[in-house]
């Protein structure tokens, strides 16, 4: 798979607590430059970037981020505000605790809610697959199945694990076709980011596959 199929999978990501507009400018800027799937930012800069990118490249924000436990009047305020303000794309967290307490349809409805709010936008549901059971995957594979969400993915990269083969493998065998698989969290090179796709992943969050292209040029069709 050549380097600019792989940078066209991205969400190219920053959303440390830090992040200045100057290096959000940057990530838009690289996003454009490199084709990438998106950029995906704090929800504090999606006017400013959906106004400086003017739609060259998709803008994504996170909800609910990184913990998942706002409630969910909070979450679809956030969502609304997000759309209202040019996001393309939302990535919300799941609230863990409901999911470890078994309250499954109070999950389901949530995500069913803020679906409604996203309309046409695509909604990818980050389940935090590093503090899981694998049960507790495979629930979540049926629930996002049954909500209507665009995507699954695996993780917010703030815990304390990310992106796994194996989750990967795992959301594949278990997700609806309809529904789509990212992976997020600690992709860390080409061959890496080309084994996720290979398994079944149709995005991928990251920061350091831009970097690794800038830092390593390499011939067109290769890496």
């Amino acid at each position: 798979m050549n380097q600019e199929k792989i940078l066209s999978y991205v969400d190219h990501t920053l959303l440390s607590p830090a992040a200045t507009w100057e290096e959000i400018k940057q990530i838009c800027d690289d996003g454009i430059r490199y084709k990438t799937a998106s950029v995906c930012i704090p929800p504090c800069y999606v006017k400013q970037a959906k106004e400086y990118v003017k739609g060259q490249v998709k803008i994504c924000t996170v909800i609910g981020f990184p913990n998942g436990a706002n409630t969910t009047e909070v979450k679809a305020i956030e969502t609304q505000n997000a759309i209202e303000n040019g996001a393309d794309e939302i990535d919300m967290v799941i609230n863990i605790g409901n999911l470890k307490d078994g309250l499954f349809d109070e999950i389901l409805n949530e995500i069913k809610l803020l679906k409604s709010i996203c309309k046409d936008k695509v909604l990818k549901v980050i389940i935090e697959t590093c503090l899981l059971s694998e049960e507790e995957k495979i629930r979540m594979c049926e629930i996002v199945s049954l909500s209507g969400a665009d995507f699954i993915k695996t993780s917010t990269g703030f815990s304390t694990g990310g992106a796994t083969f194996e989750d990967i493998a795992l959301f594949a065998k278990h997700v609806d076709k309809r529904v789509k698989i990212k992976a997020a969290g600690g992709i860390k090179s080409m061959d890496d980011a080309e084994k996720f796709i290979f398994l079944g992943a149709e995005r991928l969050g990251t920061s350091r596959i831009v970097k690794l292209v800038k830092e390593t040029p390499v011939e067109e069709g290769t890496y």
